[in-house]
């Protein structure tokens, strides 16, 4: 987790912006909510976004303690990724914010945006 010495924050808005800000980091976390925790199936849901930047969305969240990186010891060895208790806790906000940006792009697109 980041010092947060470290971390110029003015606001609470602030903190939770610096969490989820980054490349489809709020698909990532629902996608793991909803089960879709392995990393091929990140790749298979996000074809616009680089192996590379789900590799690095994923090790930020892990750095911040929203998910956790289990490997399964079996053949072929697999990772999965899943919500801590603190990722858990922002997931409901999450959800409302993707809910209203769903709402706002269908408004932009019925004003001919």
């Amino acid at each position: 987790m980041q010092d947060i010495e470290n971390v110029e924050i003015s606001c609470p808005s602030d903190a939770f912006l610096k969490i989820i800000k980054g490349k489809c980091k709020s698909t990532i976390i629902v996608m793991i909510k909803k089960g879709r925790n392995r990393f091929s199936e990140m790749k298979k849901t996000l074809p616009t976004i680089s192996e590379r930047m789900i590799a690095k969305q994923l090790n930020e969240l892990e750095s911040d303690d929203i998910i956790t990186r289990k490997v399964i010891e079996a053949m072929p060895l697999r990772v999965e990724y899943y919500l801590t208790d603190y990722g858990e806790s922002i997931y409901p906000i999450v959800h409302d914010m993707r809910k209203w940006g769903y709402k706002h792009l269908e408004k932009l697109k019925t004003a001919g945006w």
